[in-house]
């Protein structure tokens, strides 16, 4: 494939963003290569900058989950320009949102719109720190929560990606209680809190982790969760600004039946536009401002634009059987990478939870963060470059969950299995 646009756009956005790039992981270092620049996206199809087709299975890191350009969220959008871009006071659709989101999201009774899932969680551990009033934030290795400073440990994501341990520019203070623990490991938290309890603010933790790739949590690891910080008086943080209406309509805590005490969201709640929100029950959420003493703003929060993409994103997953089928599509496609690289003799792991999806080049499962880094980044990096050469856009990272969107169909499917067992077949 010719990409002399893209070569030309990269060389010129290197004098003028860092790494060329407004997000680390976009800068495809870690596979050896170049960023295609975007032109267009339609559907399961995106087209870069030459006028390349791929079969799109980024989707812009998971909030097209009904496709891009899909008819019924752009005339959402055009209503809501046609009145106006930005206004720094209420609107109707704000309120039209949070309904939905109230009542899909069994944890949530009350829920404040911001601009971004960083935003939504470095609100949602000040919340819990208020509350509490306790200092200590538990995470886990591997999890990625955006990048605040009090969260930027041990995190998955770009971070991972680029090789990075956490970030300069980041005090020591800041993060001295901030503790990381291994996911799925449940004897882990249970000898914190005894240790430790009486000190712990909140856990935070990514239910159905997208950010280290795809894992999913181990029998029991929610559940101790739920257990020990009830217990000892802490907050359960649900980061499901992945995992939110992507793997369940009602996210992780309805597929897996465990209540978080504070729930953050973005990604599909905005249907392309930046969003994000954070909810909890009203005796959590009237500790806000101006309601309680808590302070968090916004001036673009609640942009009547994202928010009537996120409503109608919302409308359209309400559709019977859209998660059935979400969920089956994943299945094919994951049994079809599993048995093309079975064929050519190369090891992998492979998992989907609703419309997330996972593959590690590993030949022992993948349950936590060091089982995650124990991967072939090699022969990703060359699997990565093969595929993109047979027309399918993948997440330039071992690191990261790729996502199915209601567009994509049995024939993408079947492409993106005979791309793959080409490439297979070469590593």
């Amino acid at each position: 494939m010719k990409r002399q646009a893209s070569e030309a756009l990269f060389e010129k956005a290197v004098k003028l963003i860092p790494g060329g790039v407004n997000s680390p992981v976009r800068s495809c270092k870690s596979v050896g290569g170049r960023p295609l620049f975007i032109n267009g996206a339609k559907g399961a199809e995106i087209v870069d900058a030459d006028g390349n087709s791929y079969i799109d299975y980024i989707g812009s890191w998971g909030p097209m989950i009904v496709g891009h350009n899909h008819p019924q969220v752009l005339a959402g959008v055009e209503a809501a320009l046609s009145r106006g871009m930005s206004f720094g006071a209420p609107t109707d659709l704000e309120v039209e949102l949070a309904e939905m989101v109230v009542a899909a999201v069994p944890s949530i009774e009350m829920v404040r719109m911001v601009n971004s899932g960083t935003e939504a969680t470095m609100s949602a551990v000040r919340l819990a720190r208020g509350v509490t009033g306790r200092d200590v934030i538990v995470k886990f290795d591997g999890c990625y929560h955006g990048h605040a400073d009090t969260l930027l440990v041990s995190a998955g994501s770009g971070v991972a990606t680029q090789g990075i341990p956490g970030s300069p520019g980041i005090p020591a203070d800041v993060i001295k209680n901030t503790l990381s623990l291994p996911y799925n490991d449940a004897k882990a938290v249970t000898r914190l809190f005894a240790e430790r309890g009486h000190t712990i603010a909140a856990v935070i933790v990514e239910p159905v982790v997208g950010n280290m790739g795809l894992v999913t949590p181990a029998a029991g690891f929610l559940e101790t969760l739920r257990q020990e910080t009830r217990q000892h008086g802490s907050l359960l943080i649900f980061d499901e600004v992945m995992s939110g209406f992507r793997v369940a309509y009602g996210g992780a805590q309805e597929r897996f039946g465990i209540m978080p005490d504070i729930t953050c969201l973005g990604k599909v709640i905005g249907g392309g536009m930046p969003v994000g929100a954070y909810g909890a029950g009203k005796d959590i959420m009237r500790h806000i401002a101006p309601e309680g003493d808590i302070y968090q703003a916004g001036t673009l929060s609640g942009n009547p634009v994202a928010m009537a993409a996120g409503i109608a994103c919302l409308k359209l997953l309400q559709q019977p059987g859209v998660y059935d089928e979400l969920e089956n599509m994943s299945r094919i496609l994951i049994t079809g990478l599993k048995r093309v690289a079975d064929e050519a003799g190369i090891p992998v792991q492979v998992d989907c939870c609703g419309a997330m999806l996972g593959m590690f080049f590993s030949d022992q499962p993948v349950t936590d963060f060091k089982s995650a880094k124990k991967s072939d980044l090699d022969r990703f990096a060359a699997y990565y470059r093969g595929m993109l050469e047979r027309g399918i856009f993948l997440a330039p990272s071992q690191f990261e969950a790729f996502f199915i969107s209601t567009a994509h169909t049995r024939v993408d499917i079947d492409k993106t299995l005979d791309a793959a067992k080409a490439v297979m077949a070469g590593l």
